[in-house]
């Protein structure tokens, strides 16, 4: 079999089996660990990627600056932003209803949800984010949401730290959903990613309500210095 040949089928393989662990194992709300994944991936570096190309989950490169490319850089982005946030998290104890929680235990399957939408950008035609997904982020936004004061007034993104990561989290959302949107106009897009990233920075405003809340302090309401409207 020519070398190009195996390259390939050894890079698909490599995918779907990344893919299907993710797939299977994202059920339950559960975080894994390197233990629990195995040896995946032996060697890391390739150097085929110096000449600015990089390739994709099919076999084929594309260039570094390629709009799918920029949309699963900015998703991985999102999923380190979101793995700070986790990471604040689980140092912080419950409370107010145990927002903190409901926010971290939210995340987990979040961060997996996200690796299969950066999946789907590597291999075209791919689907691996379901309907189901955005339900599930759907009624985590809202029981969160159900414990807020309705909101009549802009907000700043701050107050406590963990507050703060969950605002920059949505601003990264919001950018990937920007770069999404760009891929929709060269290839057909999976209609519940677009759906998913729009509700995850949702989420993540109303988790930072949440999370100042629950540290005692609440909302930083925008001061209009102007007096206009």
């Amino acid at each position: 079999m020519p070398p190009v040949a195996e390259q390939y089928i050894r890079r698909k393989n490599r995918v779907k089996r990344f893919l299907n662990f993710f797939h299977s194992s994202s059920g339950g709300g559960r975080c894994y660990t390197e233990n629990a994944m195995g040896h995946r991936l032996s060697k890391i570096y390739t150097r085929t990627g110096d000449d600015g190309s990089t390739g994709l989950a099919d076999g084929g490169r594309v260039d570094k600056d390629d709009p799918r490319v920029e949309a699963m850089g900015c998703v991985d982005e999102l999923n380190s932003a979101i793995g700070l946030l986790a990471s604040a998290l689980a140092g912080r104890a419950g409370g107010d209803g145990d927002a903190v929680a409901a926010v971290r235990d939210a995340l987990c399957a979040v961060q997996h949800c996200l690796f299969e939408l950066g999946g789907e950008l590597a291999l075209p035609g791919g689907a691996r984010v379901a309907a189901a997904d955005v339900a599930a982020l759907e009624q985590a936004l809202d029981r969160l949401n159900a414990g807020l004061a309705p909101l009549r007034e802009f907000i700043l993104p701050g107050g406590v730290y963990e507050a703060a990561l969950a605002h920059l989290a949505r601003a990264v959302c919001r950018r990937a959903e920007r770069r999404l949107h760009t891929c929709g106009k060269t290839f057909t897009l999976n209609p519940a990613s677009a759906q998913y990233l729009n509700r995850l920075s949702d989420f993540l405003f109303v988790a930072a309500r949440a999370l100042n809340r629950g540290g005692g302090g609440g909302d930083i309401l925008w001061q209009n210095r102007t007096g206009r409207r």
